[in-house]
């Protein structure tokens, strides 16, 4: 099966990249000028300097062509502009197949992007979610990478497996498509978190300790949603939420390291340069939580952060004097 990966970006045209590996595949974005020089010289140098695109990659600026030219689409967007992109390209699907590599939920509303993609493509259309830990330079560089592909639909999940999977890319199949989504929004708050400890010198207790209490609360909202905990505890959740809020390259540590060391979501905007999808996720993440009446101690201390109401500090004290209570609920 052909994909037209949509967004050029440095994770869209990575997975573009990983599939080109397996099989011929187009990659679209916005800037047109820009995918002509990355055309002509065969690199992403924005977002992946120095990695040449392989032969079976084509790029193309031309939307209707990319899409008309391919046999199914993979969206790689901001979380935010997921719906717009859907609401453009549903003229030019057809009875094409959908997947997305975005993470997050939609603004305002807190509803799932699989809940967005069924509002909007037509009845029945297959689609599919690829997530887990994969930071796109370590995919880009071919190296060793696990990911989920969740979908309810049988064959073309299978589809996708097939467009990804090689040597050094294995590719796990799910079901659980709300677990997924989940997973892969709720760890981008949670690695605010512990970049925020990281930047205040918090030490490496600090860390262990908000990475096994966040999965705690992401674990709590999941089962409230029903949600399968294998998939939460696997590469969706677990996995991406250790890569997320460890690994450097991460946008969500890199803006909590700038927010522990007192600077401003903005001045880490500018610093960062790309979209970081734990500073909208967080609102939408306490919305499913009192919904759900779920209690997210250390994600809802990072939305008082990262929304102006309090401190890193006022907010590492206000966690620690909780009374003391039980590990595990029962």
């Amino acid at each position: 099966m052909k994909f037209a990966v949509l967004g050029a970006g440095s994770w869209g045209t990575a997975l573009a990249i990983q599939m080109a590996r397996n099989t011929e595949t187009i990659l679209w974005g916005r800037d047109t000028a820009y995918l002509e020089n990355m055309a002509h010289t065969r690199v992403n140098e924005r977002y992946l300097p120095g990695i040449e695109l392989p032969g079976k990659l084509a790029i193309e600026p031309d939307l209707e062509k990319a899409i008309t030219n391919a046999d199914a689409v993979l969206v790689v967007c901001p979380s935010h502009a997921f719906g717009s992109v859907l609401e453009q390209i549903k003229p030019l699907l057809g009875d094409r197949p959908l997947a997305w590599a975005s993470k997050g939920f939609e603004p305002g509303t807190g509803r799932f992007l699989h809940q967005v993609a069924e509002e909007i493509l037509q009845p029945g259309t297959p689609i599919a979610l690829v997530t887990g830990p994969s930071f796109a330079k370590d995919v880009a560089e071919d190296k060793p990478t696990l990911v989920a592909v969740a979908s309810n639909f049988p064959d073309f999940a299978q589809q996708l497996v097939e467009a990804l999977h090689n040597k050094n890319f294995r590719v796990y199949l799910s079901n659980d498509i709300v677990g997924a989504e989940l997973g892969g929004a709720v760890k981008n708050v949670l690695a605010l978190a512990t970049g925020i400890a990281d930047g205040m010198g918090l030490g490496d207790n600090t860390r262990a300790a908000l990475l096994t209490r966040g999965l705690a609360e992401m674990l709590r909202l999941g089962q409230a949603m029903g949600c399968q905990t294998e998939t939460l505890m696997g590469l969706a959740g677990l996995g991406d939420l250790v890569l997320t809020s460890t690994g450097d390259l991460s946008r969500n540590r890199r803006m909590g390291l700038a927010l522990g060391q007192n600077k401003s979501v903005e001045q880490a905007k500018k610093e960062i340069g790309q979209v970081v999808e734990g500073i909208g996720t967080a609102d939408e993440v306490m919305r499913l939580a009192r919904k759900h009446n779920v209690d997210m101690p250390i994600a809802e201390h990072v939305w008082k952060v990262v929304n102006g109401h309090m401190t890193p500090q006022q907010a590492l004290a206000e966690l620690m004097g909780r009374d003391p209570r039980p590990e595990f609920e029962s």
